[in-house]
Order: structure tokens, then sequence, then C-alpha cells
């Protein structure tokens, strides 16, 4: 007995105006829907499409539209792999298409918690210096382990008496007109708003009014 039904066939394939990277796929004659580039790339009119396949092709054009999100965050900065994850989230993009695409940036290198809690530290101690336990809290909170943290902060020698030294020296310079009292006052606050511990705190405050004192 011959199926009343038939599957639905490729009638045409044309590239979208205003994304040359998507391609509208027209079934019986009539527009369906529209996948990546790459997704479609093994389409052909007169193909037969059936629910399953259809599917896969949604959740293919789901993963390559997740990746390529994520691949312009990175390019963006440097990001860890949590940040994309809540990124992707919130773009709507479902769970496994998410993980699917982290997997194949952290495969291309291109998504390294590691590397990426290097980069962090190395830029802050550069252009905001701050206490391992500032950095520390912001990377937890950009979703990184405890270990990847303190293998970062190892790795790159962070020293925490010269990272306070250096964060309060363009500081301390402002106020040189104060007496020591106030000095001191306005100087630990700021250091320990930081993060720096108060006996990291005390040495440098009192260095940097010793150098002020004497220029």
């Amino acid at each position: 007995m011959e199926s009343n039904t038939s599957l639905p066939t490729i009638t045409n394939l044309t590239l979208q105006r205003r994304n040359k990277n998507r391609v509208n796929v027209f079934l019986d004659g009539e527009y369906a829907f529209s996948l990546q580039k790459i997704t479609a790339a093994y389409l052909r009119i007169g193909q037969t499409l059936d629910e399953e396949k259809i599917a896969a092709l949604h959740q293919g054009d789901g993963y390559e539209r997740a990746k390529e999100a994520a691949v312009r965050l990175i390019e963006y900065r440097p990001r860890s792999t949590e940040e994309v994850r809540r990124r992707l989230r919130d773009k709507g993009y479902e769970p496994d298409v998410i993980e699917q695409a982290i997997d194949r940036l952290q495969e291309l290198a291109l998504l390294d918690d590691a590397a990426f809690a290097r980069y962090w530290i190395e830029q802050r101690d550069s252009f905001k210096p701050r206490s391992a336990r500032a950095l520390s809290q912001e990377l937890r909170e950009k979703g990184l382990d405890r270990a990847v943290i303190e293998a970062a902060l190892a790795e790159t020698q962070f020293d925490e008496e010269d990272a306070a030294l250096r964060a309060g020296q363009k500081k301390a310079r402002t106020l040189t007109e104060l007496s020591y009292e106030d000095f001191a006052k306005k100087l630990t606050g700021y250091l320990q708003r930081r993060g720096f511990h108060y006996g990291t705190v005390k040495e440098v405050v009192a260095q940097l009014w010793t150098a002020n004192t004497a220029e």
C-alpha cells in the first residue's frame, strides 16, 4: 500500500541579501528556514528532508551560530569559559549547543582558563595593580577554579608588596601636601580597598612617605 505522505523536497537555496553567511531553504516551493552557509553546504535542490534530518540541521545551525558568537566575544577580549557560557545562555542558545561550541573552542585553544587567568593577572598588574586576594575574587566571579587561579598567580610570579607599592605610587603623589597622619589614613584606605592586607599596606605607606618627603 502506498503512503499518502511524501517527504518535503528542497526546491531552492538562496543566500540572504543582508547576510551572505546564511542560506534560505525552500521546501516544496515555500520558504522553510535559514541556515549558516557551512551547515547548508551539503544540501542540494531536489533533496528530500525527513523530520530527523531537519532537526539535525537546526541543531548544527545552532552550534555554528553559538560558535561564531563565542568567537566574536573572544576577539573583543579574552574570556573565561564560564563568561562565554553565560553570554551564550543569555543569547538564548540551548545548553547542549553551548557545550558543543565550548568544547570546540577549547580544542582550538581559543578558550583556555589557565591562559585567561595569567592574562587577567598580568593586565591588572600592569595597569591597575591590586592584591592577590582581589585578583582571586575577580577571577572566581568569572567562573575560574581556585586551583587554576593559584597556579596562575605562581606562574606569573605575583609579588604582593610590589603590586601594593605600584598601586600606591600615583595616589601618593596627590597627597604630598598632607601631614603624615592624613597621608597615611588616605593611602591606607586606598590600598585596603584594593584588597591589600594591613601589614603590607603599613610597610608601603611608610616607604612612599619616605620617598615623597625625600623629593
